[in-house]
């Protein structure tokens, strides 16, 4: 029987922990730098930013953490393996993305309403470093997101897209604060504001599939399709019914009923049910197991 290609799987993880520590490592180093740059140079977006990093840190490490667990094989305590581990961590990542939204929403209306000078001009280019850093690393990671077939990995990437989007928020308000002169100090809280409500919607963004995974919301039609497909091509296979595919973590599970001539003995069904998992799982690698039910076919 046809084996899914395991060690490739098992690099294609292990790219995306690589990755998740590369993010934690470069958000800690722009945490301290936004902190410095904006509390130096009078600029709460920039603060409100550096907590958005902040966010991120803890971010990369559960989806880490996530990915880790998820790669484990399946034991006696968790006969389906780990893989929930990983929708549980881009859930985790999403409600700590709209938390840090609120917390630099309050913060924001309070400048807001709080006298105080405009921000220091060499805050720009800082801010420019840093989005092109982290549209950089967005785009790195969301390629190694598809390649895995991950949600952890892809809200890992959708975080740094959220950084990279409120700092050029955090750079709009500057500038306009920095060109309007006196009276305009506050545009700098209001891009703080608007970034907080970009960073809610990367939040939302990231909570929906994740909480579709973990209740087991069917995957798309396309790639039911495929399974479907693979399954009917079969020689010896009159129909299929009842076809389920559920997600776990970057794999799918499978579990369908084949119709077969009824005068078939049990060894040649146990046999046809081998080679329709084996098809299945050549047309669609990340398939970890397929449960085959074998039925007599009494259509026409």
């Amino acid at each position: 029987m046809t084996r899914p290609p395991v060690v490739a799987q098992h690099s294609l993880v292990a790219r995306g922990i690589r990755l998740a520590q590369v993010g934690l490592v470069v958000n800690a180093v722009l945490t301290v730098v936004k902190l410095l740059a904006g509390i130096l140079g009078n600029s709460y977006a920039l603060i409100a930013d550096a907590i958005e990093s902040l966010a991120d840190i803890f971010s990369s490490f559960v989806v880490w953490s996530g990915l880790s667990i998820a790669s484990r094989s399946a034991d006696d305590s968790y006969p389906f393996g780990y893989g929930r581990a990983e929708s549980l961590a881009s859930a985790i990542v999403g409600l700590m993305l709209i938390a840090a939204a609120f917390g630099i929403s309050i913060e924001a209306v309070r400048e807001i309403i709080t006298p105080h000078h405009a921000p220091a001009p060499f805050t720009l280019l800082v801010l420019v470093v840093i989005v092109i850093l982290k549209e950089r690393l967005f785009r790195k990671v969301i390629r190694a997101a598809s390649e895995v077939g991950s949600n952890a990995v892809a809200a890992d990437a959708w975080h740094h897209r959220s950084d990279a989007i409120t700092s050029s928020a955090a750079f709009v308000g500057i500038s306009v604060a920095l060109i309007g002169g006196k009276g305009w100090e506050s545009a700098d809280d209001y891009a703080a504001l608007l970034a907080a409500v970009i960073v809610v919607v990367n939040g939302v963004r990231i909570l929906r599939p994740a909480v579709a995974e973990l209740m087991d919301r069917a995957p798309d039609e396309a790639l039911i399709g495929r399974v479907g497909t693979s399954a009917t091509t079969v020689e010896g296979v009159r129909a299929i019914e009842k076809l389920k595919v559920r997600k776990l973590g970057a794999r799918y599970r499978v579990d369908l009923h084949v119709q077969a001539d009824p005068a078939m003995s049990l060894h040649d069904a146990h046999i046809l049910s081998g080679r329709v998992k084996s098809a299945i799982r050549r047309t669609v690698p990340a398939v970890e197991d397929v449960l085959v039910h074998m039925e007599p076919f009494e259509g026409s």
